[in-house]
């Protein structure tokens, strides 16, 4: 094979005028991009999945699985607008296959971790590298295609994406339930060596000429930290207290953080988060709903496998395909729902959206210890999938149109990252709420209960697995059973607060499209002035 010259010119998304590299290597490009990033897509939506596996298998807490949803989280959305600008600046090419490789020596370590600390520090490794892999993947797809064939490309890899998302859970759980959940991320390493390959032989290294700047390394380190010290503040709080010295500590220190960094935001002369952006009403108020939503439906999303495996008795298959319906509606109606705004404005469907979104969170809460899928969760799902389907194309289109083309790249690299924002925080805060309905729900059914002390003491030492909690061995039969039941109910008491909140989130998301964006009818309409000047460099769009 020989090797395909690299391109003469670096293309960045938004960047008029650029000469795309060669034709012959566009569907390289297309297939190792659809490849890489769909080990970061399958990996979101398995690992969800293989939480009671591993939870069972390491002995870990509820806190403890938690952390690793959340350090991979908590990296990915810190780092995720800067890994774009490393590529831009550093070569597309080289930052691609340098955020595979990382995800892939992380998911080896994941697969091999024995112990859950182990298995947490892998997670975040596994998020600085799809930090790299997912805003790479959509830079070098901008940077092989001509401005005409630039939308199909997208639109090609958005759609392989949502196929492989719906795989993933499917996938995983036959993996975990017939081999180990080991398997969940020894999965990623025979896609990558392919993904590699075609790297090294077909696609061509490019540049953005223009970015001649460092990236924020400044505004980077402060949101890691402040991000960072909320999460461990809010996940802590339900283990030590909220009094506790290194939970005030990490909070405040957090918020400390965060503050530092829009000051710090405000005087770099580039940014990874422009906060001119923000004097567009409409970017803001979409934001806000991104944040508000997306903090529902993480949160919920977290708890479902839990609750279908743990409490329901799904196998790891069967809870993997029991959100299958959701993303099929999402993948079915993304294509009439992106015509909604042109028809009817952005407010309308970013209302109903929402709204419909909060009735299958409702529904989700509805569901007790019995009875079958089709009555109890598909109606949710399926009410749920409609919701986001209504909501994600139009909220895509507000937030690009809101603050022009030249700056369409950078608006949606923040509304993808804070839409990860907002499930991290909400995963960290909803925890807090679980735990303590569950020991509440625990206490008054286990004193109804009666058990002799020994029992009781074995409970209280498993209170932080939720619903792995087991009887201790050799009581009699319906005790065992009667607590079984206990334990069962306290954990859907707690999802059923949750599901509650993320119905109250995804309402306030609602109310916040029907405030923000009064008067918006049309997509030329939607678009305020930003007073702007033009930033150094254009960065990648992530949908």
């Amino acid at each position: 094979m020989t090797l395909i010259p690299p391109c003469d010119r670096g293309v960045v998304l938004a960047a008029p005028g650029s000469a795309p590299c060669a034709k012959s290597a566009r569907p390289w490009v297309l297939a190792a991009t659809i490849l890489g990033s769909s080990m970061s897509f399958i990996d979101g939506t398995v690992v969800n999945v293989a939480l009671p596996a591993l939870q069972r298998d390491l002995g870990a807490t509820v806190v403890d699985v938690q952390w690793v949803i959340e350090a991979y989280s908590l990296l990915f959305s810190a780092l995720l607008l800067v890994g774009g600008s490393l590529g831009d600046q550093y070569g597309r090419r080289s930052m691609f296959a340098a955020g595979v490789v990382l995800f892939t020596l992380a998911s080896a370590a994941c697969g091999l971790a024995r112990t859950v600390d182990v298995l947490v520090g892998a997670r975040a490794v596994q998020g600085i590298g799809a930090a790299l892999l997912v805003p790479g993947s959509l830079a070098l797809i901008s940077a092989s295609f001509p401005e005409a064939e630039r939308g199909r490309a997208i639109g090609t890899w958005s759609g392989f994406s949502a196929i492989t998302s719906a795989a993933g859970p499917v996938l995983g759980g036959w993996l975990i339930e017939h081999l180990s959940w080991r398997w969940a991320f020894f999965v990623n390493i025979p896609t990558a060596v392919i993904v590699l390959l075609v790297l090294m032989w077909r696609v061509p290294e490019s540049r953005d000429p223009e970015a001649g700047r460092r990236p924020d390394l400044a505004g980077t380190a402060l949101v890691t930290a402040g991000l960072g010290g909320i999460v461990y503040g809010l996940i802590e709080s339900s283990r030590l207290g909220w009094g506790n010295p290194r939970v005030i500590t990490a909070l405040v220190g957090g918020g400390t953080s965060l503050a530092a960094f829009i000051v710090v935001e405000g005087r770099e002369a580039s940014p990874m988060l422009p906060l001119r952006l923000f004097r567009s009403r409409v970017f803001a108020g979409t934001n806000v709903l991104t944040l508000l939503l997306y903090g529902g439906l993480g949160s919920a999303l977290f708890f479902l496998p839990l609750d279908l495996i743990q409490v329901h008795g799904y196998s790891a298959t069967a809870a993997g395909a029991a959100m299958l319906p959701f993303i099929v509606i999402m993948f079915v109606l993304s294509r009439w729902s992106g015509g909604l705004v042109d028809r009817f404005g952005p407010r309308l469907p970013l209302v109903v959206g929402p709204s419909t979104a909060a009735v299958g969170f409702g529904l989700l809460g509805l569901a007790g210890t019995d009875g079958s899928y089709w009555s109890t969760f598909l109606p949710a799902v399926v009410v749920l999938g409609v919701g986001m389907a209504v909501t994600v194309a139009p909220l895509t289109t507000t937030v690009m149109s809101a603050v022009g083309a030249d700056h369409a790249g950078v608006a949606s690299g923040v509304n993808n990252a804070v839409s990860r924002v907002g499930g991290l925080l909400a995963i960290a805060l909803l925890i807090t709420v679980m735990v303590g309905v569950f020991n509440r729900q625990l206490d008054r059914r286990i004193q109804a209960l009666h058990p002799p002390p020994n029992v009781v003491r074995s409970l209280d030492a498993q209170r932080a697995r939720l619903a792995a909690a087991a009887p201790p061995a050799g009581i009699a039969p319906p005790l065992r059973s009667a607590i079984r039941a206990a334990v069962a109910e306290s954990f859907v008491a707690g999802f059923r607060r949750v599901a509650l909140i993320a119905a109250v989130l995804a309402l306030a998301s609602a109310a916040t499209a029907a405030a923000m964006l009064s008067g918006t009818r049309r997509p030329d309409a939607v678009s305020e002035p930003v007073r702007r000047r033009r930033p150094p460099r254009a960065r990648a769009a992530i949908p």
